[in-house]
């Protein structure tokens, strides 16, 4: 009997899924998968590029959602920084 490797029933490597995650691109661990792919593929790999962008905008991206902001919000406030249009305390 031959078993099929896992690559195969998937068609990506466990690499290519790893190149998504939010550690990959130096994003703040808890956003579900969705997000991470949305921002990378916005152009953003980085949390601090998150400054330069509304909460607004990065809503609209099919991916993000309240919770993903949430995260990212604590995460820049704790890095001294905010979205853009918004306050750092």
């Amino acid at each position: 009997m031959i078993r099929k490797e896992n690559t195969q029933i998937t068609g990506k490597s466990a690499e290519a899924n790893a190149d998504t995650s939010s550690a990959a691109f130096n994003f703040p661990p808890g956003l579900a998968k969705p997000a991470p792919r949305a921002l990378h593929a916005a152009g953003y790999t980085r949390l601090d590029q998150l400054a330069t962008v509304t909460e607004t905008e990065l809503l609209a991206l099919h991916g993000v959602d309240p919770k993903a902001i949430r995260i990212l919000r604590a995460a820049l406030h704790a890095t001294g920084t905010s979205f853009a249009g918004s306050e750092a305390d």
